[in-house]
């Protein structure tokens, strides 16, 4: 019998400077996408909640107060909790820093990263984690590759073109799954994959799980993505 995790971290402490100017006022989980009027964070705090999640996490950093102030007057759908680095720690550091405020830190917990918006089974993920007795469980993503691709037999003679297709890589898709030895490995400073995830693979200790095939993702990096979101999202009825 699985036991899923009930409480989550989310970094949402960078400046967005590719999303800029729309983080000029604003950190960048706290953009809205077009058409929703809801900000990334309300869209993810939502998901979380459907996936039976009741407590989170919010490490802020970048103009603080601005999502501070939206999460203590919106209707949250979980318990939320926010906590601001005094210095800068490194993804590792200030994951571990969050990590400290979850209510039970004995139990396994979720982490995403401030920008990704998406929707897939975490249940589905954790049961995949428990199951391979991993210490964290990364979802893995295949994005499109943003130009048109070329095909050619062995002759070079161009047979087809193919807009935007598949990456032929899986990447890290900013999701993961973690049990509670995971916190005690993370660094106090620096950055975890760097460190921690490295050591974990030499260790077999770290796995990955695919998305499910038509499952959503999107990393929210440029307006171009801003825009492209709020299309799929209006072709998939806005769910």
């Amino acid at each position: 019998m699985h036991t899923y995790p009930t409480q989550a971290v989310i970094l949402a402490g960078g400046q967005g400077s590719r999303l800029r100017p729309y983080t000029d006022d604003r950190p960048k989980p706290m953009v809205e996408i077009p058409g929703t009027g809801t900000p990334i964070i309300g869209h993810q705090l939502s998901w979380l909640a459907a996936e039976g999640v009741t407590d989170a996490v919010v490490s802020c950093g970048h103009l603080a107060e601005v999502l501070q102030e939206w999460l203590e007057s919106a209707v949250l759908p979980l318990r939320v909790t926010t906590v601001v680095e005094k210095e800068p720690l490194g993804r590792g550091g200030g994951l571990k820093y969050a990590a400290r405020r979850l209510p039970d830190p004995e139990q396994p917990w979720y982490a995403t990263n401030g920008d990704i918006w998406t929707r897939f089974s975490l249940r589905e993920m954790a049961a995949f984690h428990g199951e391979r007795d991993a210490t964290a469980t990364l979802a893995l993503a295949r994005p499109r590759i943003p130009w048109g691709a070329v095909e050619t037999d062995a002759f070079g003679h161009i047979t087809d073109f193919i807009e935007s297709p598949p990456s032929p890589y899986l990447i890290n898709a900013g999701v993961y799954v973690f049990s509670p030895a995971f916190t005690g490995m993370l660094p106090d400073q620096g950055d975890h994959e760097r460190t921690t995830f490295p050591r974990l693979a030499r260790e077999r200790r770290l796995a990955g799980y695919p998305l499910p095939h038509g499952a959503y993702w999107r990393a929210i990096d440029t307006a171009k993505d801003l825009t492209e979101a709020a299309r799929e999202l209006g072709v998939q009825g806005g769910s």
